[in-house]
């Protein structure tokens, strides 16, 4: 199958049927909720579902939130050009749950509040929350609009399913739903989202197993052609993907992400208590491990049915966000429905993500431009809700047209939360854990820390770093045996597009790059978020220190209080529980019951040397 002629496959009617039945169903829970909360009279029901959601559904929406169509199709092109190293980001979910569960969730769930960004007012001043608010939008904007495109022009260009049509239903079903429903439409959106998402993988896994004769010889394959390179321990700094890279940029990426991203807060502070909301992290951690294992094998899959003959050297796909979609085509072509499952799983994450997204960017707006400034009644604030669900759902359709110039991959999303999100969880530290830090403090770190996450980051946009850094494997058009001759004149070298990519990118600065070049600007781009958050917290206290952070007194519910965290209850736990000994250690006590009689075999008579 790799090595023949595949002519790409467009959509038959049961592709079609499938697809639309996704999109009907979320728009159907947008319907539902609103007529069954048709009576609800405030913005707080509205953005944050009541706070009356229980744990499963709200950890099954935390891990569809962010697992969008970039985890679909870009997860196994990444493990296919740069092999399975990525899994590593288990490692990185699991931290990410523990500091979240323990630092983040008690204070914002204890202030109840419905926008993030509101706490920092509470702790600072207003201009640091508008600051954060503004950042978090353009963040938002930013990578929805990626999300939104990325699929849309994967699947358009391999299945011939139309480009704007599948943007514009994309961005029109998550605006329905948002804005008809609320956050509890979302939840119950993301349940189903889900649920097609791991269907789509597992059709495509479990096909590709029984293609190449089991799951045995894919992990062979995989072996051979260097993808389980779990073993790169390597601590330099400028190596794209080792070890270090993603568990610790990857842990930092995805605090900002879980900690304090608008979007997921929004989610486990609507559950009805404070363990349904640590429970609800745990089980998402389940859940993202459940689709990074699925994603990872399905990267492994594709590599062993195109060892032999890569369809993007050979010019069959023009870019390796398609290398999915293609793999789709070419196994389950012959299986009505299945590619409509597949692109049903791809949409689907992107619908989990945007509507998401959309919901955070209402919620934001109300709380943090709006209601300090308006005298509005809560019902009027409901219906500006709905309307600016409405006006960011267009937004951010519209951003997918300008994402259509930026192209988008795992790397530049990455890249979005890690210039933007760092500065921002940086600050957040600063509020929860440092009491000495106060506004002036809090306001210079986030600025510092954006403008030194922006310069190695668009200093890395503009000189590349070097293909030693990133390392991509070996791909091979040895076995092809196209019987289409164009197929091969789409490139006419042999030199496969991303090595042609890199090479073309790195060539003209030799002369004129700068001393950074190859040392701040070729940073992995994993390490843009942790470089923002420690020189924002870094620049915060040195700042607040020095204009008598430490003579202000903080209220206590602002900050990390020790009963809020499992480890003190379970210390208090294990302190009652081990019996307690008093008074002091006294070696000659009971030394009379204790010795016994005298041993008649020795006489105890006391040896006098004088006489």
């Amino acid at each position: 199958m790799s090595g023949d002629s595949v002519a790409v496959g467009s959509f038959v009617v049961a592709d079609y049927a499938v697809f639309a039945l996704m999109l009907l169903v979320s728009a159907a829970v947008g319907v539902y909720y609103a007529w069954v909360d048709r009576g609800q009279g405030s913005s707080g029901d509205f953005l944050t579902g009541g706070r009356r959601l229980t744990a499963l559904p709200v950890s099954l929406s935390l891990t569809a939130s962010f697992m969008s169509a970039i985890t679909v199709l870009s997860n196994p092109a990444e493990v296919y050009r740069y092999g399975a190293n990525i899994g590593y980001y288990g490692l990185s979910y699991a931290v990410t749950m523990v500091v979240t569960s323990e630092i983040f969730l008690p204070v914002f769930y204890r202030l109840a509040i419905t926008s993030t960004y509101e706490y920092l007012e509470l702790r600072f001043s207003r201009a640091t929350r508008q600051l954060g608010t503004v950042l978090f939008i353009v963040q938002t904007i930013l990578y929805t609009g990626v999300v939104i495109y990325t699929p849309a022009l994967a699947l358009n260009q391999v299945t011939g399913m139309d480009l704007w049509g599948a943007v514009i239903s994309t961005g029109v079903v998550c605006t329905f739903s948002c804005t008809m429903g609320g956050l509890k439409a979302v939840v119950w959106t993301d349940v189903f989202q889900l649920g097609v998402m791991v269907a789509g993988f597992l059709s495509v896994i479990i096909r590709s197993v029984v293609v190449q004769g089991g799951i045995i010889p894919v992990i062979s394959d995989s072996q051979d052609g260097g993808r389980l390179n779990f073993g790169d321990f390597d601590t330099n700094p400028l190596r794209r993907h080792t070890f270090w890279t993603i568990t610790i940029g990857g842990t930092f990426i995805w605090i900002s992400i879980y900690g304090i991203n608008q979007a997921q807060v929004q989610r486990y502070i609507s559950c009805k208590s404070m363990t349904h909301a640590r429970l609800s992290l745990y089980i998402n951690l389940v859940g993202l491990w459940s689709i990074l294992l699925c994603s990872v094998f399905a990267g492994m899959c594709l590599f062993s049915v195109y060892k032999k003959c890569d369809p993007w050297t050979a010019g069959q796909v023009s870019q390796p966000d398609q290398l999915m979609p293609y793999l789709v085509m070419d196994i389950l072509g012959d299986y009505p429905g299945l590619p409509g499952l597949f692109v049903a799983a791809a949409f689907s994450g992107s619908l989990s993500t945007v509507s998401s997204s959309i919901s955070a960017l209402a919620a934001v707006t109300v709380e943090d431009l709006i209601k300090p400034y308006t005298n509005m009644s809560e019902r009027h604030f409901a219906w500006t809700s709905k309307g600016l669900s409405l006006l960011y759902g267009v937004l951010c359709i519209g951003m997918a047209g300008l994402a259509s110039l930026m192209g988008g991959t795992l790397q530049a999303v990455i890249s979005i939360f890690g210039i933007i999100g760092g500065p921002l969880l940086g600050v957040f530290i600063l509020g929860i854990l440092c009491p000495v830090a106060n506004s002036k403090g809090a306001l210079s770190g986030l600025v510092s820390g954006l403008v030194v996450s922006l310069w190695v980051g668009i200093g890395a946009q503009i000189y590349h770093p070097p293909p030693e850094m990133s390392r991509p494997l070996s791909l091979t058009t040895e076995g092809c045996n196209f019987t289409d001759v164009k197929s091969l004149n789409w490139t006419s070298g042999a030199l496969p597009t991303q090595l042609a990519s890199i090479t073309s990118a790195a060539v003209p600065h030799l002369d004129g790059k700068p001393l950074l070049a190859d040392s701040w600007y070729s940073l992995s781009y994993l390490y843009f978020s942790p470089i923002g958050t420690i020189t924002a917290v870094s620049v915060g206290l040195l700042v607040s220190l020095l204009t008598g952070g430490w003579k202000r007194k903080v209220e206590s519910r602002l900050t990390l209080m020790k009963e809020d965290t499992n480890l003190y209850h379970l210390f208090q736990f294990v302190k009652d529980r081990v019996p307690r000994r008093t008074g002091e250690l006294d070696l000659t006590r009971g030394r009379e019951e204790k010795s016994g009689g005298t041993n008649l075999a020795f006489c105890d008579v006391e040896l006098d040397l004088t006489k």
